[in-house]
C-alpha cells in the first residue's frame, strides 16, 4: 500500500477512535515520530512532509472535530428599497443585505460611495454571490480558543527556536516594556485565544516569526492592518485576536449568514465548518481580496503555516470543548455580603466586542461615578485558586489545579494594583480579590467586569448556561451591556450609572 495513503488512514483511524484527547492538563497528543514542541524544528519529522495539497485535504477531511452544519436562512429573491439612516455606511449595508458592495454602488449609480444621506432610498437587489467559502477545516476548536490544548506550550521557547524578528522585538505597553514573546502569551491570555493560532496567523502574514528582516512594511503593521490606531504588535495582535474571537462566537450562535471581504465582493457561507476554522475565515475577510482569501483558507495558507511550526494541527485537538450537560458550580456575586453594589453592565464581551457576551460590571456604593479609588473590595464569587494576577485581572481557578484553561475559571477585571489578591492563594468564596478600579483594559468607571469560561472558552452570560450568581439570573436583549437580572418577582436593570432600577443587595 502506498506509504502516504496508509499513514492517512492510520491517522483517521486514530482521530475516529477518540484516543488522541489529552486529559485536563495533560501534554497535547504527539504522533510518534513527530517530536515534541520543545524539540528543533530541524529534529521533529512534519507529518505532512511529501504530502500533495490533495493528501493534506483528503487528511483534513477525517478530522475529529464533527459538528452540525449551521442552518443558513432561505435566500431573498425579492428586490428591495432601504432608507438610510444616521450611523450607516454602505459597506455595512451590502454586509447587512448580502449584496456585494460593487454591485450595490452599480445598482444605485453612486459616484461616492463614501458619501450617503441620510433618508436617502436605496435599491437593494437580491443576494449573488461571488464565491464559495471552502469547506475545508483548517483547525480544532481548541487550536482557537486558549484551551488544555495548549495549556503547557511554552512560548518564549519557541520563539527563540525560530530566531525570528519576533525574537527581538520589544514594544512599550501600558508603560511596560514587553518582549515579543511576552505580547504574544498577553494577548492570548486577554482574548482566550490560542498562542500558537497568534503565532502562525503572524508568520503567514509578516514572517515575524522566522525571519529575521521581515518586510519593511510589516514593522509598523504585521498583521498587515494598515490603521494609525493600530500599529505595533500588541494592537495589531489584540485586532486579530478579536475578529478571530468574532468569527468562533457568531459561528457558534448562527448568526453569519456570509463573509464580505475586504474588495467588497461577497461569499456565500459553507455551513459544514466548525467556529475554530470560521474564526480564521473571518479574520482573513478583513485582510485580502477574494483570491487572497481563498489562498490563506486553504491548505496552502495558514493552515501549512500552523502545519510547519506545529504538526498537523488535529493532533492537538480537544474535544468536546464544552461537554453536554455541563453544568454551573455554585456562586456568589462578587462583593461582601450586606452591600448593595450597582448592576452597570449587562451581558457584554468577555475581553473586547468580539468573545461572547460572557461579562456582567458591578460598580461598588459611595464614590461618584468616574475612575475614583474605592474602598470597597471586590470578593471570589467561588472556592479556587488564583492563577494570574497582574494588569488589573485576576483569574482564578476553580478546578483547583492551578490551569486556568482546564475547567471551569472566573475573570476579574478592573482590580486596582491596591492590595490585590497574590498568585498562589487559594480563595474561599467570599474571600477578598481587591478593590474595584479602572485598571486594564477600557473603563470610565470604577467597577468589577467578572465573567466565565470553561476550558478557556467564554460562556456567555445570558445564553444555555445563564451566568447566575446568588440567585440572579441575567437577561439581555441583543444590545450590549443592555438586559437585566431577575430573581423570582423582582428585575434589575443595567444602567450605566447608580439607580433604585439596578441597585442590588447581597
Amino acid at each position: 500500500m502506498n506509504k502516504k495513503i496508509l499513514t492517512l488512514l492510520i491517522l483517521g483511524a486514530i482521530f475516529l477512535s477518540g484516543c488522541y484527547r489529552p486529559g485536563p492538563g495533560a501534554a497535547p497528543f504527539q504522533v510518534s515520530g513527530t517530536g515534541g514542541e520543545g524539540e528543533s524544528i530541524d529534529q521533529r519529522e512534519d507529518i505532512t512532509a511529501g504530502f500533495t495539497d490533495n493528501d493534506i485535504t483528503d487528511a483534513a477531511s477525517t478530522t475529529p472535530t464533527p459538528n452540525p452544519p449551521i442552518t443558513l436562512p432561505e435566500p431573498r429573491v425579492e428586490t428591495l428599497e432601504y432608507s438610510v439612516v444616521s450611523g450607516d455606511t454602505l459597506r455595512n449595508i451590502a454586509l447587512r443585505f448580502q449584496v456585494s458592495l460593487p454591485r450595490l454602488i452599480a445598482v444605485n449609480d453612486i459616484n461616492n460611495p463614501d458619501l450617503i444621506d441620510v433618508g436617502q432610498v436605496l435599491v437593494i437587489p437580491p443576494p449573488e454571490f461571488d464565491a464559495v467559502a471552502p469547506s475545508f477545516k483548517i483547525i480544532p476548536d481548541s487550536e482557537l480558543v486558549n484551551s488544555p490544548s495548549n495549556a503547557d506550550f511554552n512560548v518564549g521557547a519557541f520563539v527563540a527556536q525560530q530566531n525570528g524578528y519576533l525574537a527581538s522585538y520589544v514594544e512599550e505597553v501600558d508603560d511596560l516594556l514587553l518582549t515579543g514573546s511576552e505580547i504574544i502569551e498577553r494577548v492570548a491570555l486577554e482574548y482566550s485565544v490560542n498562542p500558537r493560532l497568534l503565532l502562525a496567523i503572524l508568520d503567514y502574514r509578516s514572517q515575524w516569526v522566522t525571519d529575521r528582516n521581515p518586510p519593511e512594511e510589516s514593522l509598523i503593521y504585521p498583521m498587515g492592518f494598515y490603521d494609525a490606531r493600530r500599529s505595533g504588535l500588541y494592537k495589531q495582535l489584540g485586532w486579530a485576536a478579536n475578529l478571530l474571537n468574532e468569527g468562533y462566537y457568531s459561528w457558534k450562535a448562527n448568526v453569519i449568514t456570509a463573509w464580505m471581504l475586504a474588495d467588497g465582493s461577497m461569499a456565500e457561507v459553507e455551513p459544514t465548518i466548525n467556529p475554530g476554522t470560521a474564526g480564521i475565515v473571518n479574520l482573513m475577510r478583513y485582510l485580502a481580496n477574494l483570491s487572497e482569501w481563498e489562498r490563506a483558507i486553504s491548505a496552502e495558507g495558514v493552515f501549512a503555516t500552523y502545519t510547519e511550526f506545529f504538526g498537523y494541527p488535529f493532533n492537538h485537538a480537544f474535544e468536546p470543548m464544552i461537554p453536554e450537560n455541563l453544568e454551573q458550580p455554585l456562586l456568589q456575586l462578587p462583593f461582601e455580603r450586606g452591600e448593595t453594589w450597582s448592576f452597570t453592565g449587562g451581558p457584554h464581551g468577555g475581553w473586547n466586542s468580539g468573545s461572547a457576551w460572557a461579562a456582567l460590571d458591578f460598580a461598588p456604593p459611595g464614590e461618584p461615578m468616574g475612575c475614583q479609588p474605592s474602598d470597597a473590595w471586590v470578593v471570589a464569587s467561588a472556592p479556587g485558586l488564583i492563577v494570574y494576577s497582574d494588569h488589573g485581572a485576576v483569574i482564578q481557578d476553580l478546578e483547583g489545579d492551578g490551569i486556568w484553561q482546564t475547567g471551569w475559571s472566573i475573570f476579574y477585571m478592573h482590580i486596582d494594583t491596591r492590595e490585590r489578591v497574590e498568585v498562589g492563594t487559594y480563595l474561599n468564596a467570599g474571600d477578598r480579590v481587591g478593590h474595584p478600579s479602572c485598571e486594564g483594559g477600557f473603563s470610565t468607571g470604577t467597577h468589577v467586569h467578572i465573567a466565565r469560561r470553561y476550558n478557556g472558552e467564554w460562556i456567555a452570560a445570558d445564553g444555555d448556561l445563564p451566568f447566575v450568581m446568588d440567585g440572579w439570573v441575567p437577561v439581555g436583549y441583543g444590545v450590549e451591556y443592555n438586559g437585566y437580572l431577575v430573581k423570582g418577582d423582582q428585575t434589575l436593570e443595567a444602567l450605566n450609572g447608580r439607580s433604585p432600577l439596578n441597585a442590588i443587595e447581597r
